[in-house]
């Protein structure tokens, strides 16, 4: 089923595809995926080469669109693009708290996840590749996850690729979810040390929010229950261009003066729940850990235990002496599935999959270094999601791949540069930059 419309300068096309919940099981049951594609208005009926695009995450469908905004009016001046809401996000078959148990129990829902990391989002693509574009290769444009799942592509399936670009997602090819935070928590120290020398009254204000938190434990409109750890997670923001900025302004009007004395605004506590609650993006929490899964080693709450490693982290210490609150990002731990709502029905769930074994490898070092597909890969200089060395010696070891290092952008560089990063990258897969 095919659904056509437009927009200013554009002519959308909305697609639906049927393909197997479990590919080596093809006569099985299958799952519907969403995609929407997106031609020039004035370009219609040209025979242009596909470009599909594969968002970050895991667990966020692909960006919504108004007309030709963002990377996309670049992508557009080349390609037809397709936004692909990968499995289980977006308009694709959800996977939430509301639908996961139609699949049964948690180990039912478990084995049902497993099917949702980079390897079965690739199959997913050829599968389709042959519907949409009559068989010709086509390019994608990985961001971050999006990134690990070009790279992926590029182990499994370089034949269906004319070219990979990648945004802020060369992952460690040989790296447990242990060394990935263990990189990570000392960078999310440098964010939150850069955040208090720019806007050094805030190192106040965090520490009276954390206090406050520590000893009311508030519980927020909806049930999400607040404590330190969740306010110190508001580091996420850190890893964008203007999260510093926001985060900021969010602590500046975090407290009003009631005839009970005083206690957090509405407001606050507002934001706080939009910023925490995985609500909308369920799979971000529950599959996160699993897309550094490799062979026999669990993931085992990587992030939570690692953590415990960094003692400067912890807000008790904190509290007790006169240190800056540390935020955290990209972390995802055991406590989210205890104070959000969305997440609680998914505990056992998670824990299943925190502790699986047998996780297929998603990357063949040897193919990739054979590698014959054109590929260019911006790398953030100090990315506070995906490391920056990490990303450095994949590029090493992905034969031709070209790189664009920057520090002028934070890990959102493809959606707020307007058309600059996908410009460079672009000159780079052709040879001309």
């Amino acid at each position: 089923m095919t659904v056509t419309y437009r927009q200013p300068g554009v002519v959308l096309t909305d697609r639906r595809f049927s393909v197997p919940l479990d590919h080596d099981d093809p006569a099985g049951e299958r799952i519907e995926l969403f995609a929407r594609e997106v031609v020039p208005a004035a370009r219609g009926g040209a025979d242009l080469p596909w470009l599909v695009y594969l968002q970050g995450g895991p667990g966020f469908g692909a960006t919504r669109f108004s007309g030709r905004e963002s990377w996309l009016d670049r992508a557009l001046r080349d390609y037809r693009v397709l936004l692909l809401d990968q499995r289980g996000t977006g308009s694709s078959t959800p996977a939430n708290r509301q639908t996961l148990p139609l699949r049964g129990g948690p180990r039912e829902q478990a084995d049902y996840l497993a099917r949702f990391r980079a390897d079965s989002i690739v199959r997913d693509c050829e599968t389709i590749r042959p519907e949409v574009t009559g068989g010709a290769r086509w390019t994608v444009l990985g961001q971050s996850f999006g990134g690990f799942c070009a790279t992926h592509y590029l182990s499994a399936a370089p034949e269906g690729l004319a070219g990979a670009l990648i945004t802020g997602g060369l992952p460690a090819l040989d790296g447990h979810a242990d060394d990935v935070y263990r990189a990570a928590y000392p960078r999310m120290a440098r964010k939150s040390a850069a955040h208090y020398a720019r806007y050094p009254q805030d190192v106040e204000r965090a520490r009276a929010v954390a206090a406050h938190i520590a000893e009311h434990e508030p519980v927020l409109d909806g049930g999400y229950r607040l404590t330190v750890e969740a306010f110190q997670s508001l580091g996420m923001l850190l890893g964008t261009g203007d999260g510093s900025h926001r985060l900021h302004y969010l602590l500046e009007d975090a407290f009003v003066r009631t005839p009970a004395g005083t206690e957090l605004s509405d407001a606050f506590r507002e934001n706080l729940r939009t910023a925490l609650s995985y609500a909308g993006n369920p799979l971000f929490a529950v599959l996160h850990e699993a897309i550094y899964g490799r062979d026999t080693r669990p993931t085992a709450w990587a992030a939570e235990r690692v953590r415990a490693e960094f003692p400067q982290f912890d807000p008790a210490k904190t509290l007790a002496g006169d240190a800056p609150l540390l935020f955290t990002g990209e972390a995802v731990q055991r406590w989210m599935f205890d104070s959000d709502p969305a997440l609680r029905p998914l505990r056992e769930t998670a824990e299943l999959l925190a502790a699986r074994t047998d996780w297929p490898r998603l990357y063949d070092p040897e193919r990739l270094a054979a590698n014959e597909v054109p590929v260019a890969a911006a790398v953030y200089h100090d990315d506070l999601y995906v490391d920056t060395e990490h990303s450095l010696r994949t590029a090493r070891a992905i034969r031709g791949l070209r790189t664009y290092v920057t520090d002028e952008f934070e890990h959102d560089g493809l959606r707020v540069s307007g058309p600059r990063v996908l410009d460079r990258l672009l000159k780079l897969l052709h040879g001309e930059a």
